[in-house]
């Protein structure tokens, strides 16, 4: 059975970096077992250089002696291939420890805590104190307002995996005006949160233009397709302006709605105008664009459209489909 090429790159590397002295071709070939494998000696010696080269471009700094008996030699020395210390300040570790929080709900959950708790160890991430100006630090904080941004879809992952690798995907998708979903071929660029949700941005196939897809719009299982990107990625990727564009706000159209006291925060966080009623509700003016029905619904009981009428009708038609459904 093949020895996969990631195997066989870690195995070269541990050799070259616990060797005492530069090992030569035949004492790598003969200590390695996929080159053991490898046949003929042109066959290891294509490999032997291929791996060798790809190591140097992951950044491991691989030294080449001549021996007194003329051979060839390599070795890995540590060094050279030291890492400098790595220290975070206040600012960079928050960021660090909100990031590791996205991944909480997710399958690297614990590679992320467990990445945390090497670098505290390693004295890379600042010491908990008691200066407010310091803020919270990646895991524990001190204030009783914790940054926390949710990643509960089940695209997530799949999708945030494919914008890594550049992988096509396929997925059902239901937009906010739509009965029912239908099937997009994407080439995923990014992922964005943005008040309270996450947008997927990528390319199209089908409409051969950008998009951006909101995560829990996303119906059924994303499904990774074979082979690389027709379109260029552009170098850098607006989702929150594309998302305000296409919901069409504007200081100009708003709406009236009655929100109940303590909730719907994203809501209020978009609001131009709150104010307090005293009756337990509160009124806002809020931004009116296209699939602001949509949002309000998921608001169910605490949120009540005063105006303008087409919206309020909007969000009852939705709201009755749901108790139907």
């Amino acid at each position: 059975m093949a020895i996969a090429k990631a195997e066989r790159l870690m195995n070269l590397a541990l050799c070259l970096l616990s060797a005492r002295r530069p090992l030569t071709k035949r004492e790598l070939r003969g200590s390695i077992e996929a080159y053991i494998e490898a046949g003929n000696d042109d066959s290891f010696n294509r490999k032997f250089e291929r791996d060798k080269d790809d190591l140097r471009e992951l950044g491991l700094v691989i030294d080449t002696v001549e021996s007194v008996e003329g051979e060839i030699g390599y070795v890995a020395r540590h060094d050279s291939n030291r890492l400098p210390p790595v220290t975070l300040d206040a600012a960079e570790a928050t960021a660090l420890g909100l990031a590791a929080r996205v991944w909480q709900q997710a399958r690297l959950a614990g590679a992320a805590s467990g990445a945390l708790q090497k670098l505290r160890a390693a004295g890379g991430l600042p010491q908990q104190g008691t200066d407010e100006a310091q803020g919270p630090g990646p895991e524990e904080g001190h204030s009783t307002i914790e940054p926390y941004i949710p990643a509960r879809e089940a695209a997530f992952e799949p999708l945030m995996l494919a914008c890594r690798d550049r992988r096509p995907v396929v997925f059902d998708y239901r937009k906010s005006n739509a009965a029912q979903a239908q099937r997009r071929q994407v080439e995923p660029w990014t992922l964005e949160c943005w008040r309270g949700h996450w947008y997927l941005a990528g390319f199209d196939r089908d409409r051969a233009a950008e998009r951006v897809f909101r995560l829990s719009r996303i119906t059924g299982t994303v499904r990774a397709r074979q082979g690389g990107f027709t379109a260029p990625v552009p170098d850098q990727v607006t989702v929150r302006e594309t998302v305000e564009r296409w919901a069409g706000e504007s200081a100009s159209r708003t709406a009236r709605i009655r929100l109940r006291s303590g909730s719907g925060y994203p809501l209020r966080a978009r609001a131009a105008e709150v104010r307090e009623l005293g009756d337990g509700w509160d009124e806002l003016e809020i931004p009116y664009g296209h699939g602001l029905d949509a949002w309000l619904v998921e608001f169910g009981p605490d949120v009540v459209v005063l105006e303008p009428a087409e919206l309020r009708a909007d969000v009852i038609d939705r709201l009755r489909a749901v108790a139907k459904g």
